[in-house]
């Protein structure tokens, strides 16, 4: 990526951060448009979930790393502790590979 582009980005990541304190008490939004925003960040996070967990460059990443994942979203789902969490889905992974599922 160029550095002119890194230095953009940067810079606009920035302004985006800055502008919810600066902005937050003049800025009001109905609360139906903030369902709708919290719904989509959501969803936004599900779909990058599901792309890392399920793809490795263009194809099929196999079934170890979605068991993985799994495992662990259920573990958060209870709300077990976060070194927990990443701990098994990294062990549910490592010993289904260990055994030959790709």
């Amino acid at each position: 990526m160029p550095p002119l582009a890194v230095v953009l980005l940067a810079a606009g990541t920035y302004a985006f951060r800055l502008a919810g304190p600066l902005l937050g008490d003049r800025l009001r939004l109905p609360d139906p448009l903030r369902r709708l925003l919290s719904d989509a960040a959501a969803v936004l996070l599900v779909a990058l979930v599901a792309v890392a967990a399920l793809t490795d460059g263009h194809g099929f990443a196999g079934w170890a790393r979605p068991a993985g994942v799994l495992v662990g979203g259920a573990l958060a789902l209870r709300r077990a502790p976060f070194p927990l969490v990443v701990v098994a889905a990294a062990a549910t992974t490592a010993v289904l590979r260990l055994i030959g599922l790709p």
